[in-house]
């Protein structure tokens, strides 16, 4: 039986190769899954909201995106704190810097901008997710846009200090010395630290820069972030 069997066994192998069923194996298996790819469903919500945004009120064209979590979308005056810019605000409040870059079409990408400013990370070391994976989610963010924008310039505004997370702050520091160091070796791409101002000369996020759940930043927060923002927007 064996003879007949192994030849068999031979010609199956051959015929997978051929008709490529092997490799195409191989290319479903390399795919994470979605749960993988995003941290939430919840998000698509968000991307509806854009698009009806833009059918109801088109954006400016060729505009200076600024994307990411909660600190983006709350900055109600970013119109009004860049006057004569062309300024769009697409942050997902609660999102991941992956989420940033799995939803880059929508957020960034079709609006043909100026300049990408991408605020992200606060949220993924408050989940657990160490420094280095940030970086590693910072290189494919960078990847993701160039890869359609090659021109582009880039912002990374540093994870903020905050009251509600002083017990992340060393991993917050981790993640913005590493994203730092890999932005400065990356083409037309600038690390804002907006987070060393946000500190008193005892190294603890200053009060008075916080709404009451000290998470999110109050007026005096954003005024403060204008300024240092303001001289690297394109």
């Amino acid at each position: 039986m064996r003879p007949i069997a192994l030849p068999a066994l031979l010609l199956a192998a051959l015929l997978a190769a051929c008709t490529g069923a092997g490799p195409t194996t191989a290319r479903v298996a390399s795919v994470p899954p979605a749960a993988e790819a995003v941290s939430s469903p919840q998000w698509a919500a968000d991307m509806a909201r854009f698009a009806a945004e833009d059918a109801r009120d088109p954006p400016p064209a060729h505009p200076v995106v600024f994307t990411g979590s909660s600190s983006v979308r709350m900055w109600r005056t970013l119109a009004e704190d860049f006057p004569g810019r062309p300024v769009l605000n697409r942050g997902f409040g609660g999102s991941q810097l992956r989420d940033a870059t799995w939803y880059a079409d929508e957020v960034a990408i079709h609006y043909r901008p100026r300049q990408v400013v991408l605020y992200s990370g606060d949220n993924d070391i408050d989940a657990g997710r160490p420094p280095q994976q940030v970086l590693a989610d910072f290189r494919a963010f960078v990847a993701r846009v160039r890869r359609d924008l090659p021109d582009v310039p880039i912002a990374w505004l540093a994870i903020k200090p905050s009251l509600a997370r002083i017990d992340q702050l060393p991993a917050q520091r981790e993640a913005n010395a590493l994203v730092k160091a890999e932005a400065a070796r990356m083409r037309d791409v600038a690390f804002i630290d907006v987070a060393t101002p946000m500190l008193d000369a005892d190294g603890k996020p200053r009060a008075e820069l916080f709404l009451a759940d000290g998470l999110h930043m109050n007026d005096e927060g954003y005024a403060l972030w204008r300024g240092i923002v303001m001289p690297y927007l394109r």
